[in-house]
């Protein structure tokens, strides 16, 4: 009995488009990512989701009431599932940081898996918060179908996980635009089957460039 999730992304926020590290900080909807979750709300219209769930930062819970908008279901919030907390480097640019903490940047390039900012999160704690609260979400919802609205580093590890990704690399080798669209059909046994990946063919052609979303190893 498979569940079949549509796994989203925010919305665009200021921050992002500014190129900050804004796990922690709870950034609001641009009008440009309010414009994204309203286009995807349309798109997604016809599908039968039977209930919502994001992380409790406002950007996530803002792009889930506007995907659902008229539906009458409720956001459900999980602790879980919200962005990487990168400590002191929250707020800052990659130039700003990459500046300020030139070490503990480059360790942070080499291997964002194991090792996080100063008071931040690896991403293996973030994946041992996040993976068990997306798999009781599709355990209580067999053969139905689900949104859960979560973030940019979080959405990657767990989809890299459930498909067997090498995550030392998450960074360079999975991209996450604002308010991309993932399918997943997954088992309450953790058996993942991808459907789509970080569509945004509700507001975009194809994804813009990388340059800015992803590690410099692709720069």
């Amino acid at each position: 009995m498979a569940t079949r999730v549509f796994l989203v992304r925010h919305g665009a926020t200021v921050l992002s488009a500014e190129d900050r590290y804004a796990g922690s900080v709870d950034a609001a909807l641009s009008d440009e990512g309010r414009s994204q979750a309203k286009a995807l709300g349309a798109r997604l219209a016809g599908e039968p989701i039977a209930a919502v769930f994001a992380s409790p930062m406002s950007r996530a819970q803002d792009t889930a009431g506007l995907i659902v908008a008229g539906r009458g279901l409720g956001v459900v919030a999980v602790s879980e599932l919200r962005e990487t907390d990168h400590g002191h480097w929250e707020g800052k640019t990659r130039e700003e940081i990459r500046a300020a903490f030139p070490d503990e940047y480059a360790r942070w390039e080499r291997d964002p898996f194991t090792f996080a900012p100063s008071n931040g999160e690896t991403g293996l704690q973030v994946l041992a918060r996040a993976l068990p609260a997306f798999l009781a979400i599709v355990g209580r919802h067999p053969e139905s179908a689900v949104l859960v609205v979560s973030h940019k580093a979080t959405i990657r590890l767990v989809v890299g996980e459930l498909l067997g990704v090498e995550l030392r690399g998450y960074r360079d080798r999975l991209d996450m635009s604002p308010c991309g669209l993932n399918i997943l059909d997954v088992k309450s046994g953790a058996e993942a089957r991808l459907v789509l990946f970080n569509d945004v063919s509700h507001y975009a052609t194809v994804p813009g460039p990388t340059g800015k979303r992803l590690s410099p190893w692709w720069v």
